[in-house]
């Protein structure tokens, strides 16, 4: 990993940490409802507390996706949606605003592209770098060498069935952040589910990771305060893409200012 690599992930995190609370990351799919729609919700995201914004591309088979996000993306797919929409609209956002903005993707599509041409792309657009879900640390080489040649942020996935040699791989590997994944319980099983995310948590950082961003179906302060007090990072997603699918760019703003509150 190059050492002399500024992450942006990193550098917004730490900012909200020296304001003595939790980063706040939104996600949203690219280009859902439209293309303007996404830019201008996004600005809102940036424009009401949210430090960093991940943009989904859609995929035909989303496999990790709840129900909110696979109908939206599958809206977008049918509307003719192709990969290269998702750098314009980063490219909209960093002219706008100085959010740090992510992608997020399933490999093949960054692989069918190539992956030194997504990488330099995502570059010139102002993104900061890339989640990936499906992307196992034994087959990143490429990823890893145009990642440290455009400055990009390498984002990989930990889980409650990670074993430790596993969480300490995917820990060496990233940069900027760990994404934290928990198992989503049913209404009634949130005190299992609290608890499966502070141990994913807690062992990336005792692996030696500074930050760890977590998501469990955020969609009010109280659950911001409640997984900050183990996080550094708290994601909102099916929320935010449920209030811009009935309530457009200004639903996703005033959602994004309460759940931003929580630390006011």
């Amino acid at each position: 990993m190059s050492q002399n690599i500024v992450s942006k992930s990193a550098e917004a995190i730490e900012k909200a940490r020296s304001e003595g609370r939790p980063a706040l990351i939104g996600f949203l799919p690219a280009s859902y409802p439209t293309k303007d729609d996404c830019i201008q919700a996004i600005l809102e995201l940036a424009n009401n507390g949210v430090d960093i914004v991940e943009v989904g591309i859609p995929y035909s088979d989303p496999v990790m996706d709840g129900p909110v996000i696979q109908a939206a993306t599958s809206e977008v797919l049918a509307k003719g949606f192709r990969v290269a929409e998702v750098f314009d609209i980063i490219k909209a956002v960093t002219d706008q605003s100085d959010v740090t903005v992510l992608i997020m993707t399933y490999w093949n599509l960054v692989d069918r592209m190539g992956v030194d041409e997504f990488a330099r792309r995502l570059a010139e657009a102002g993104g900061a770098g890339i989640i990936t879900p499906d992307l196992v640390p034994e087959e990143a080489g490429e990823w890893v060498t145009a990642s440290d040649k455009y400055g990009l942020d390498r984002i990989f996935l930990t889980s409650p069935s990670s074993t430790m040699e596993r969480v300490q791989k995917i820990v060496d590997i990233s940069r900027g952040f760990v994404y934290g994944v928990s198992v989503m319980g049913v209404t009634g099983a949130r005190e299992d589910v609290s608890d499966a995310a502070e141990r994913v948590v807690s062992e990336a950082h005792e692996a030696g990771a500074p930050r760890v961003c977590v998501g469990l179906g955020v969609s009010k302060p109280e659950h911001v305060v409640e997984i900050g007090k183990y996080a550094d990072g708290v994601i909102v997603g099916t929320a935010l893409v449920r209030a811009l699918g009935e309530g457009g760019p200004a639903a996703v703003g005033k959602l994004a200012a309460e759940l931003a509150s929580a630390h006011a």
